[in-house]
């Protein structure tokens, strides 16, 4: 036994053979394919540029090469092999930690220009758009190579870019080695989703949040503006809206809303709004008309749970059945697609409650027909989407619901061109969605919310008034004891559980196809500007990689062993470019991940 737990670490050391020892740290997410020389390193000081005259590619370079300067970046944790350890005391002693030393000593060539060839510039951000490149710095040059198809993809040969310069610890710039990239990402879709309806979240940490998506290379941040509890977004045909923000400080402007959309383009992200329609309704458009709401008045909750009118306070919809819903939700869209240029616009759809509808008359006349909860949603779907494709013609997002809700699905035609975000029962749901032919966004809330493993919220919850463990003797989870703790989605959802979500597993090639990406979500009932930095990142990081170059080695083998290294660094590195990351792991494993791991046999855990 002891001579198989040796050799799985010499097998688990190979992971890193051939590039470990050549730098102290390589960019996340990892490149689909990095290649690194073993000639020596390169200062890097006054470096010029020659590129198109291009002003998204002249000022991510100089903010590139400002960053470089001023962070004199020293990697907080390094590759390295595995350390070989004895599993029992041995009479040679245990292995010694060497501390890394960054670069081979004096660099015999210098770094003077980055040089870019686009071979279109004119490209939109778009989904779709052409995000490849090529970054080559060869033994002796002082240039660095960059070539992409399109602007998009120059940006983010620049951020791998900046991950690689690096301070030697004696105060000198360097790139410890020649180097030669071919990246592209596995997905178009790489994002994460705020929400500013549950609790405002100001502009600056809303820029925050795409400034560590830049570095990460994701490239959609899909906003979830409004909802039940707040109407934060100025609209100007129906100014009364923001009465119903939680202060006059708690609104976004047009124009601000204009500033964060350019500061996302001017990085490569695109946002992807959502207004959600008909459930998660009440703020805002109450104050244009109380008449096209229903259920705006009940008891959210109830015992028993058919009776419910929302998933969570304050219940709301639209009213399906009234034709003033469709003249104002098609103004309210038709003025935010002026806001938000991407050809992509999220509808919402989901969380519709049948109990909500009992209090439309219009409702009740039509369930009394002998219609359905699901034909009411149909209703929906055949009047809203042409209604809002006739104020600007896009590509609509929706919540699974539509299709896959147990109770209140619409019973009919759900057009194949709406793009499907699935969110819940993993697998299940992914291989049904694109088996009809849908499109997918992965959204899976057992690998992917950010929100979950906090507790319940809601106040007044006597299922926390509990001493003793009633299931202390078989040890059963509970309430309270091992099991959500009132966090329907429990548990906290670990970096490690994001980035081992295999969530094309059992889908064929065709459906394969349909997948655009993923999102992960963070859900705001427990979440404003104080907080959202620690419980978005570094989570998203590991989102990052498994979308852009997946969590695979050539070889097949799951690579977290590897990420532990890449993430732990990122942290740091986000951290002193002013994202407030949440720390990992203790300290210590910065420098010795591989001392933090769980198990000595690497190879067996991740195969």
């Amino acid at each position: 036994m002891r001579d198989l737990l040796l050799a799985s670490v010499v097998t688990a050391s190979a992971l890193f053979a051939g590039h470990a020892e050549a730098v102290a740290a390589n960019p996340l997410p990892k490149p689909a394919d990095i290649t690194w020389g073993k000639s020596g390193c390169f200062s890097f000081g006054a470096v010029t540029l020659e590129a198109p005259d291009h002003e998204v590619l002249s000022d991510a370079f100089n903010r590139v090469t400002k960053t470089i300067r001023e962070l004199k970046w020293i990697p907080a944790a390094t590759e390295a092999p595995v350390t070989s350890f004895e599993p029992f005391p041995t009479p040679t002693g245990t292995a010694s930690r060497r501390k890394r030393q960054y670069g081979t000593g004096n660099c015999t060539s210098s770094v003077t220009k980055v040089k870019i060839d686009v071979a279109n510039t004119h490209a939109q951000l778009q989904h779709g758009v052409d995000e490849s490149y090529t970054l080559d710095l060869k033994s002796g040059s002082d240039c660095i190579d960059i070539t992409s198809q399109t602007v998009y993809g120059a940006l983010h040969a620049l951020t791998t870019l900046q991950q690689m310069v690096i301070n030697d610890g004696r105060g000198n710039i360097i790139i410890e080695q020649p180097v030669s990239i071919k990246d592209k990402p596995l997905y178009p879709v790489r994002g994460i989703m705020i929400d500013t309806g549950r609790n405002y979240i100001s502009k600056a940490k809303i820029l925050e949040q795409i400034d560590g998506m830049s570095l990460s290379k994701l490239n959609v941040l899909h906003w979830h503006l409004v909802d039940s509890q707040s109407w934060p977004v100025e609209i100007n045909a129906y100014p009364e809206m923001t009465e119903d923000a939680y202060s006059d400080n708690e609104v976004f402007s047009q124009d601000t809303l204009k500033d964060i959309v350019a500061y996302a383009a001017a990085r490569g992200i695109r946002i992807i709004p959502e207004i959600d329609m008909p459930g998660h309704a009440n703020s805002g458009w109450g104050q244009i008309d109380q008449d096209i709401l229903t259920c705006q008045d009940s008891w959210w909750s109830n015992d028993n749970w058919p009776l419910h009118t929302a998933v969570e306070p304050n219940p709301g919809q639209l009213d399906i059945l009234n034709n003033k819903t469709y003249e104002v939700t098609a103004k309210v869209y038709k003025e935010m697609t002026q806001i938000f240029p991407d050809n992509w616009f999220h509808i919402g759809g989901d969380e519709l409650f049948l109990n909500c509808n009992n209090f439309s008359s219009l409702a009740l006349a039509f369930f009394n027909s002998g219609k359905s909860m699901g034909d009411l949603y149909q209703v929906w779907v055949d009047r809203a989407l042409p209604n809002f494709r006739a104020q600007a013609n896009k590509t609509f997002v929706m919540w699974e619901d539509v299709l896959l809700s147990a109770s209140v699905a619409a019973t009919g035609n759900v057009p194949k061109d709406v793009v499907l975000q699935a969110w819940n029962n993993g697998l299940d749901h992914i291989s049904n969605l694109t088996s009809q032919g849908y499109r997918v966004i992965v959204s899976s809330s057992d690998f992917m919310y950010l929100d979950c493993g906090y507790g319940g919220w809601v106040s007044n919850d006597p299922r926390y008034n509990v001493m003793i463990n009633p299931n202390a003797t078989d040890g059963t989870p509970n309430f309270n004891w091992g099991a959500g703790g009132g966090s329907w989605c429990a548990p906290y959802k670990t970096w490690q559980r994001i980035y081992n979500f295999d969530f094309t597993q059992g889908l064929t090639a065709q459906q394969k196809g349909l997948v655009q990406g993923a999102i992960a979500p963070l859900w705001s009932e427990q979440v404003d500007s104080v907080v959202i930095s620690q419980k978005m990142w570094p989570r998203a990081a590991a989102l990052a990689e498994l979308v852009w170059s997946g969590n695979r080695d050539a070889n097949g083998n799951k690579r977290t062993t590897e990420l532990t290294q890449r993430i732990l660094n990122f942290r740091e590195y986000l951290v002193a470019v002013g994202v407030m990351a949440s720390p990992l792991m203790p300290k210590f494993c910065l420098q010795h991940p591989h001392e933090c791991d769980l198990y000595l046999d690497q190879t067996a855990l991740w195969e």
